[in-house]
């Protein structure tokens, strides 16, 4: 394996990420941003971003893109490399990858979280067959067909909303009887006549041959069970951090998010976190490039202060 030596590695290239590289380039940083999937995190999958200063309305995609080509005009390193581990050294750390092995004075988490399934059977049989997780990227594969989306918070009622502008109707399924959405996403929703609500039910089956057919529901007040024919469920019931690969090195909740303090310093020396993948009580884009700029601000003066 080849090593390769930076100031600072950046695990995660979504709006934190992306914020924190742009703040370490301009502080003449060697720095290197490794990502496994696709830059721009999950706002990638938000149509429109309605609430970033300076852009009252702008696609995800777009938005990340334009903090790409920020970098670009760096001459940024972006590697495509999914990280596997962390392990101390002398005079840093080593950021273990899929392929190479990357080494740091100090090392940025910006890892983000991945999406909750819901763990019924036939569900993993039908992900990229009818089960999907981002409405914006795979909506119009169900053009005028039938669909459900599944959660009640702010992404399952988006994505209500854009599915129903490509298919021909769109039930929104939510366990509890009350969604907790914002209100101006809801007064939206009350007026779409093509989305229905399922209300105290959950999904307990995904059924079909090669592809989604239907799925089975059960009322958790009633536990009367029904059959309801889609062809597609998309599924907005939380997220996941993905830090396990980091916890013999940092501290994490006990639900998996890390913990830092306020200047994003992690429980070891050298190590910030930033963005949805650390503890926090807010999680926006806003917050992640917030987190973004501190986390860099912070792991430039420790490297400063090591000299």
């Amino acid at each position: 394996m080849q090593s390769n030596q930076y100031d600072i590695i950046i695990v995660g290239a979504g709006p934190a990420g992306m914020t924190a590289a742009l703040y370490t380039l301009r502080a003449g940083k060697s720095t290197l941003l490794l990502e496994g999937q696709t830059y721009g995190g999950q706002i990638v999958q938000s149509r429109k971003v309605e609430n970033y200063p300076g852009a009252p309305e702008i696609g995800g995609a777009e938005l990340a893109e334009q903090m790409m080509a920020q970098l670009r005009a760096l001459d940024a390193k972006v590697v495509s490399a999914h990280a596997t581990g962390l392990r101390k050294t002398v005079d840093g750390y080593e950021v273990l990858t899929d392929g190479d092995v990357y080494s740091a004075s100090a090392v940025i988490l910006a890892t983000g979280v991945g999406h909750r399934k819901l763990g019924v059977p036939g569900e993993a049989q039908f992900i990229g067959r009818g089960v999907s997780f981002c409405a914006t990227c795979d909506g119009m594969f169900f053009r005028r067909r039938e669909v459900a989306v599944v959660g009640g918070g702010n992404t399952a009622v988006q994505d209500a909303l854009v599915l129903s502008e490509i298919c021909a109707k769109v039930y929104l399924i939510h366990r509890r009887d009350g969604f907790r959405a914002e209100k101006h996403l809801l007064d939206r929703l009350a007026k779409v006549e093509n989305i229905e609500l399922i209300t105290d039910t959950v999904v307990t089956e995904m059924k079909g041959e090669f592809t989604l057919q239907s799925v089975t529901l059960r009322n958790v007040k009633t536990d009367e069970v029904r059959e309801l024919a889609v062809s597609g469920v998309f599924e907005a019931v939380g997220v996941l951090p993905q830090n396990a690969a980091f916890a013999d090195v940092v501290a994490l909740s006990s639900d998996g998010y890390l913990l830092a303090g306020d200047d994003c310093q992690a429980s070891a020396p050298g190590i910030f976190a930033a963005g949805d993948c650390r503890q926090k009580r807010v999680r926006q884009l806003t917050t992640a490039t917030a987190d973004g700029t501190v986390a860099a601000l912070s792991a430039c003066e420790y490297i400063d202060n090591k000299k």
